[in-house]
């Protein structure tokens, strides 16, 4: 290392006829007597003691430490990017129920260390040289990775400049295969892994969305992969299994048989079919998740029939095992809300969010990291929204 400075001259005058001419020591002389005088005066301390925060002492050894890989990478991207609304959104050509996919968008295959399978997905990366947030984008109950009420949010992507992944996880979760097997968790970890390998993806941003099934999924991989996660946004997901089972026994709809098929038979009570359920069920990790970002968005008149097949208490069950204690839902609130389809009245207040556009905001709650919102609709689903809130989140922060 090589020190540059200049020596400055100091004039002392002693008398009439005499002055004294003395050199300053150069500065990093000065620097490194400084740092010898704060080392000598740490010596002195008496060791083996720390004082923590509230003024008591302890062993310097059991003091925490903090390692190396604990400390999050910064992210490149530390402030709220400003985003783009796509032009094929913004002019009606993409919709949250239709769409074409855009030809930037590939359809591959990668292999999943699930079961050394190859597997397909839709892929975008986008032409820039610099890390960008990854988007995995989860399909809904029914369908596959090439689902059209998708297309939306690779339009975001497109827009934006960030990776997206649309993995198939085994199509529709109508076997045992599927529906949050452990084969289908395996496919979505190799296919970030694949994103990695082929973009440079910003590890501090990875997200995940869902709606319906696709919320489902995105709330089993925040309990099943916490390590991963900056963000997930689940619309109308399922939570627990085995009650939704019995709800949609009551409405008779097709997941009766499906749940049914995938589980192993019907799961009800303590056989192995329902231990099946819940082992594939969401609520069964989520309180593992409490340290990631969760936004969980229900309509309020959800589960009322085969269109509109999941119940808001999936929702509200789901928050209240990312809640702290007296941010929780009663039971009577949770039965108020799916019985009446409106907010309890001790529960109501004013909430406006103009990302949320023909959405009505009825009831929103934060607790820690978890986040509900109860909006005026039924089995629905806002991009918009969804982007908007992940584009604000960040891993370890």
């Amino acid at each position: 290392m090589t020190f540059e400075y200049e020596r400055s001259v100091i004039v002392k005058k002693k008398s009439s006829d005499r002055i004294e001419v003395e050199v300053a020591k150069p500065a990093h002389q000065r620097i490194i007597i400084l740092l010898v005088c704060l080392t000598l005066a740490a010596c002195s301390q008496t060791p083996g003691t720390a004082e923590n925060a509230n003024g008591n002492r302890g062993s310097a050894a059991s003091a925490p430490t903090t390692s190396a890989s604990a400390i999050p990478t910064p992210s490149p991207t530390p402030e709220v990017e400003q985003l783009k609304i796509p032009e094929r959104v913004a002019s009606g050509a993409v919709t949250e129920s239709r769409g074409v996919w855009d030809k930037a968008v590939q359809s591959i295959n990668y292999v999943s260390t699930a079961d050394n399978t190859r597997q397909p997905m839709m892929f975008y990366k986008p032409q820039v040289d610099a890390p960008r947030p990854l988007l995995v984008a989860l399909h809904s109950w029914s369908n596959n990775y090439r689902q059209k009420e998708s297309v939306i949010y690779a339009e975001w992507c497109i827009a934006n400049d960030w990776i997206f992944i649309h993995p198939n996880f085994r199509g529709p979760n109508n076997r045992p295969e599927a529906m949050g097997s452990d084969l289908v968790i395996g496919d979505v970890l190799s296919a970030i892994d694949y994103a990695k390998a082929n973009g440079r993806v910003d590890e501090s941003r990875i997200y995940a969305v869902g709606w319906s099934g696709g919320g489902f999924l995105g709330l089993l991989l925040a309990g099943r992969a916490p390590e991963i996660w900056a963000g997930i946004s689940a619309w109308v997901p399922i939570s627990d299994l085995n009650a939704w089972y019995e709800e949609s026994r009551r409405l008779g709809t097709k997941y009766v048989r499906e749940i049914a098929a995938a589980c192993g038979g019907r799961p009800v009570g303590e056989g192995a079919a329902a231990d099946e359920c819940r082992k594939r069920s969401p609520l069964t990790y989520l309180e593992r998740a409490r340290g990631i970002p969760i936004d969980i968005n229900h309509g309020i008149r959800d589960g009322r029939n085969a269109a509109d097949p999941v119940p808001v208490s999936q929702s509200l069950i789901a928050f209240n095992l990312l809640a702290a204690p007296p941010d929780r839902f009663t039971e009577e609130d949770i039965a108020y809300f799916t019985r009446e389809a409106q907010v309890p009245s001790a529960l109501r207040s004013e909430t406006t969010d103009p990302s949320y556009g023909g959405l009505r905001i009825l009831f929103r709650r934060q607790s820690g990291n978890a986040r509900i919102t109860i909006f005026d609709g039924a089995h629905d689903k806002n991009t918009e929204a969804a982007f908007r809130w992940l584009n604000r989140q960040r891993k370890g922060r």
